[in-house]
């Protein structure tokens, strides 16, 4: 199995962490969705597998191409 990283695409902060680790995620379902200027955007599994690593909590700020997550595909 390999290793796929989730990526946030904007910078923000994490507003809420939607999967658990072990869960079995389908593309595009939600892995933390992220405030920014007010406006609430999810952070999608880039592809099926299974959450491995969550590598920021609620609140924590993030950058524009950080890795937040690793999944298993």
């Amino acid at each position: 199995m390999a290793l796929v990283d989730v990526v946030s695409e904007i910078t923000g902060k994490v507003w809420k962490i939607e999967a658990e680790i072990g869960e079995e995620l389908e593309e595009d379902d939600p892995v933390v969705i992220l405030e920014s200027m007010k406006m609430e955007i999810p952070v999608m599994a880039p592809e099926d597998g299974k959450l491995t690593e969550i590598l920021v909590g609620e609140g924590d700020a993030v950058a524009e191409d950080q890795v937040i997550a690793r999944m298993e595909v």
